[in-house]
């Protein structure tokens, strides 16, 4: 299976607090990869170093086979090619929804605004939000900015998705919604890399459900081995506690 996203030896300290100390991981195309751990486990701080928003101190970052980590390497490029999606909705509140979405394809990428709208319009119309192209961030649910959010992603068809607890700052009754999009979005064939605290969610779509502990993947494979017959005892006792948070 061709591998998308191939990460090893990462190493990754802030000052003498080591935050990731060796990360291996191997995504394939299509695959959607899971992180689970507690907070300060360095799940963000993996998906930063993925897209090159962190130096790394040690390793390799591969993406569809070349060097991600090379100095040399064009930084915007790589992070064209790969779609972010943050807690916050990090959305511009002066600007209007399409105005956002096609921020990135014009001023980065160069395209005429009369191309660039039309792909917009489409990726809102495929997250459900075509009749608020018009509108500025402030007037939408949080639901409904996370959605363009995720369509601001993805209108530069991105060959990898990363998702940072896209649901976490959602109030309970607008994860739903956020939830199906990403739903979908597997279905289709995206790469993904997420951060949840949904086990529920990671049990529908997860292909492999990494644990991050102590600066390591400490545990991984299937949902079912890892959410419900865990081996490791540390796996163990976190799982329990996020039963017993609800």
């Amino acid at each position: 299976m061709t591998a998308v996203l191939e990460i090893d030896g990462l190493r990754k300290a802030f000052g003498s607090h080591v935050v990731l100390r060796q990360i291996d991981l191997t995504v394939a195309k299509g695959e959607c990869v899971v992180l689970i751990g507690a907070s300060g486990s360095g799940k963000s701080t993996l998906l930063r170093c993925v897209n090159l928003l962190e130096d790394v101190d040690d390793g390799v970052i591969r993406l569809e086979g070349a060097e991600i980590t090379d100095p040399s390497v064009d930084v915007d490029a790589i992070r064209a090619r790969i779609g972010v999606v943050f807690q916050a909705y990090n959305l511009f509140p002066h600007m209007s929804v399409l105005d956002n979405v096609t921020l990135a394809p014009r001023r980065v990428h160069g395209i005429p605004r009369d191309e660039a709208e039309p792909a917009a319009m489409a990726m809102l119309e495929r997250v459900g939000l075509r009749d608020k192209a018009t509108a500025h961030p402030d007037a939408l649910s949080g639901g409904q900015q996370q959605r363009v959010a995720i369509a601001r992603a993805l209108v530069n068809d991105p060959t990898l998705m990363l998702l940072d607890e896209v649901t976490s700052a959602l109030d309970p009754e607008l994860v739903g919604e956020v939830l199906d999009l990403l739903r979908e979005l597997k279905a289709e064939g995206m790469t993904m890399i997420l951060n949840t605290h949904e086990m529920g969610f990671a049990r529908d779509v997860a292909d492999t459900v990494c644990f991050l502990h102590d600066g390591v993947i400490y545990e991984q494979g299937s949902p079912a081995a890892v959410l419900d017959d865990p081996e490791k005892e540390r796996t163990k006792r976190f799982l329990a506690r996020v039963r017993a948070d609800g």
